[in-house]
């Protein structure tokens, strides 16, 4: 089973996701089931430090954390088992962290190596991802080919998602649900 849930800054789509594993994980009792929270963020400032703080206050201490900006694939081959969810936090924090990474062409094939993976996973896996294409045009090369990326990138992942909601102020809406 894969996930993705899209939302806005602030829409709520983190504590939708970190619900829905933590349902997943007490309503399928299993003595080696667990979750594993992979953070993609860089902590360069306060601000941002703040948000991890936050975060990590949310979730429970029996989850597994794993902090990785740029290998995902290599995170879910390791974790690739039925008894595990994992939860990854954020598609579009890896996204700017590969594009701006020292060679930006590295996406390229991080991305495919991702893709391949998640769809051999045997883990539930509940992705959530920031929808940066809904407002204008940014001025930047760097930014134009951010938001491109990520819609190019969404669009991909829905196709092999099970299910893919969209985060409004706290609600969510489904536009694929598994058999849909």
């Amino acid at each position: 089973m894969i996930e993705l849930i899209l939302g806005g800054a602030r829409s709520g789509k983190s504590r939708i996701a970190e619900l829905r594993a933590q349902t997943d994980y007490t309503t399928n009792p299993s003595n080696n089931k667990k979750i594993v929270y992979v953070a993609t963020a860089r902590v360069y400032d306060d601000e941002m430090a703040e948000r991890v703080k936050l975060h990590k206050q949310r979730r429970s201490q029996q989850w597994l954390l794993i902090e990785e900006p740029l290998g995902l694939a290599n995170v879910l081959a390791t974790h690739n088992h039925p008894d595990i969810i994992i939860l990854i936090e954020c598609l579009t924090l890896w996204l700017s962290n590969l594009l701006c990474d020292t060679d930006p062409s590295q996406f390229l094939g991080e991305k495919q190596k991702f893709l391949e993976q998640l769809q051999q996973s045997k883990a539930k896996i509940i992705m959530v991802s920031n929808e940066v294409g809904l407002g204008i045009v940014p001025m930047g090369e760097l930014s134009r080919r951010y938001v491109d990326e990520a819609g190019l990138l969404h669009q991909e992942l829905a196709q092999i998602s099970d299910r893919v909601t969209l985060v409004v102020a706290g609600l969510e809406q489904d536009f694929k649900t598994p058999g849909s």
